[in-house]
């Protein structure tokens, strides 16, 4: 293993169009990475993964099926990139060799040093970076579990090996528990770095049965670590509320789009009737009316940061279909117009500033 040296400049990228991953009507596209190609590119780290969809890397062939990206960074000087928040379609594991590394998920920040691993189940928010990703060699494996909300059941690929029992209650630990970062042994670093070397001397899938091995190696280290940890299980992080807050969440960022109660509870992936309980339970306010004041909220603020965009173009910027039905919904909540509202804000704002 000592004498491999890589350092690859030219990242693969499959170009041919893909079949996303589609699920009761909603279509889900995978991470494209284009920071760390980027990065890559302009040779400010080496980089050596493989992989399939749109993720960098040389090709993985069928026999590894279930595994959409597997492979290494390292970075030996400062980097000016990071990977913004964003959600991978499968289970991802991070593992930390060296240096230190800013990494954030759902909203908590910490700094991984050796030994660290990071486990995001799929479709969870994370980030690398904080803004910039640190110095330090770091790994990672990407599992696809055909699944993309938390209620939905886990299908680990076939060639698996871990028994009914053992499988099961890794699945449990991992789906009921909060814990995202964990602090190995050396075993696991020696999975990983076994890992590398199958990853560098890959040719057109020549390693895939030493992967397939490695990765269920890597599977019974992470449950030895997970029986020695006292946990605390949570049956709530697979119930369907999740997923319902899970996209409300998401929501906020896509309020332009066209959306209907159907295509919402879809996008969940909750049946309409589960999605509108759930949604009245987390927000106190039906799914529709939810999305209204989200797109009021969003309205304001647009108003009150650009003083001449029209009417119309705030409107279709939050999703109303009509600037008239806009300035309708908005007095109705507001007691006065869009223009009125602006008007009002931006004279109080130069009388702060004369005061």
């Amino acid at each position: 293993m000592h004498g491999i040296s890589v350092q690859i400049f030219s990242v693969k990228i499959n170009i041919q169009k893909i079949q996303p991953y589609e699920a009761d009507g909603v279509v889900y596209h995978a991470d494209t990475c284009l920071p760390l190609i980027d990065a890559v590119e302009r040779k400010k780290l080496k980089f050596k993964a493989l992989a399939r969809h749109t993720y960098p890397g040389d090709r993985l062939d069928a026999n590894t099926l279930g595994i959409n990206s597997i492979g290494y960074w390292d970075a030996n000087e400062p980097q000016d990139w990071g990977l913004d928040w964003h959600r991978n379609e499968g289970m991802e594991f991070h593992f930390l060799e060296s240096g230190t590394m800013p990494y954030s998920q759902e909203n908590k920040d910490v700094t991984l040093t050796p030994g660290h691993l990071t486990i995001t189940r799929p479709w969870e928010a994370h980030k690398v970076g904080n803004p910039n990703i640190g110095m330090g060699k770091l790994y990672w494996v990407i599992i696809d579990l055909g699944v993309r909300r938390p209620h939905q059941e886990w299908v680990w690929p076939d060639w698996i090996t871990l028994t009914p029992d053992d499988l099961a209650r890794l699945t449990t630990i991992l789906r009921q528990n909060e814990k995202f970062v964990w602090k190995t042994d050396r075993r696991m670093g020696d999975c990983f770095k076994r890992i590398n070397a199958a990853v560098n001397t890959d040719v057109n899938g020549s390693n895939a049965s030493r992967i397939r091995l490695l990765v269920n190696y890597l599977l019974i280290l992470l449950l030895d670590v997970l029986n020695t940890e006292d946990i605390i299980l949570n049956e709530a992080l697979t119930d369907s509320s999740r997923s319902v807050q899970l996209f409300l969440n998401e929501l906020e960022k896509n309020l332009s789009d066209d959306w209907t109660i159907e295509l919402m509870s879809q996008s969940a992936g909750v049946g309409l009737t589960r999605f509108t309980h759930h949604c009245k339970q987390l927000t106190n306010l039906t799914p529709m009316r939810y999305l209204t004041m989200k797109r009021l909220e969003l309205s304001k603020k647009i108003l009150q940061e650009n003083e001449h965009l029209a009417i119309s173009e705030v409107a279709y910027m939050c999703g109303f279909t009509t600037s008239q039905y806009f300035s309708t919904v908005f007095k109705k909540h507001e007691k006065c117009s869009p223009n009125e509202y602006r008007f009002r804000f931006f004279v109080s704002d130069k009388i702060s500033s004369y005061s």
